[in-house]
């Protein structure tokens, strides 16, 4: 398998081409270069391994949305690209995780139509599977369109989408869910702006204050989602107050 340094003029000139949508200058990167389709090009930065990323990777990388993103996976794919391709660092993502977490679904469907598998795991979010990483990033519609295309999804995936019947599928169902993990997706589903699940679940036992992710409680992740003006978050905000939530500087008073 070819390796190249990002710094290589072959990878320089084939990783901006993917980026600038530049099929006709990538088609011939791939004809000059025998190989070049399934290359790893390996990085400085911090938590990437020996092996790199593939270019796929590359395409759908932070931020995502590229010119001419869905053709350039298809060129790729087409060319050998292998759609199933591990991130070698930190962690070990394909490059659907990357574009779920990117929030790219023109290239999530892509690489889907490619072959790619929506249940893959090695997701930052816990090694899960790219619907992991975009609950866990609150992209939000690469999440909804993983559901689409048949996702599975776990208690607190389905509490961050307002998945009310699945919610209640777990927790009614013969494995009942803990305490915490009934408050785990309380949180997430404050998270997510999901007013009817974040009721349904404090009905249930949730911890109103329990703090979770990055020190956050609740009260103070559903403002986090409000200052974006994610939907359904400020509802939540007014709700969570109205039944005497707290933020996190709150608790530590």
């Amino acid at each position: 398998m070819l390796t190249l340094d990002s710094q290589d003029p072959l990878a320089l000139a084939v990783t901006g081409a993917v980026r600038g949508g530049e099929l006709v200058l990538l088609g011939r990167l791939l004809e000059e270069h025998p190989g070049l389709a399934r290359a790893r090009i390996v990085e400085g930065r911090e938590g990437c391994g020996p092996g790199g990323r593939s270019l796929l990777h590359v395409v759908a990388d932070w931020p995502g949305h590229f010119p001419e993103g869905p053709r350039t996976v298809a060129a790729l794919a087409g060319a050998g690209s292998d759609p199933g391709a591990r991130f070698s660092g930190a962690h070990a993502e394909t490059p659907l995780h990357w574009a779920a977490s990117s929030n790219d679904i023109a290239v999530l469907d892509a690489l889907v139509a490619a072959g790619a598998d929506i249940e893959a795991d090695g997701a930052v979010i816990g090694g899960g599977t790219p619907l992991a990483d975009a609950c866990g990033f609150g992209q939000w519609e690469a999440a909804y369109r993983l559901v689409e295309l048949g996702a599975r999804t776990t208690l607190d995936e389905a509490a961050a989408l307002g998945l009310l019947d699945r919610v209640e599928g777990y927790v009614t169902g013969s494995a009942a869910p803990t305490p915490d993990e009934i408050t785990r997706a309380f949180w997430g589903a404050c998270h997510g702006g999901q007013l009817a699940t974040v009721q349904y679940l404090l009905a249930r036992g949730a911890h109103l204050d329990q703090v979770g992710h990055g020190g956050m409680t609740p009260l103070d992740i559903a403002r986090a989602q409000e200052e974006q003006q994610a939907r359904g978050a400020r509802d939540v905000v007014a709700w969570l107050i109205d039944q005497g939530a707290h933020t996190g500087a709150e608790i530590s008073e």
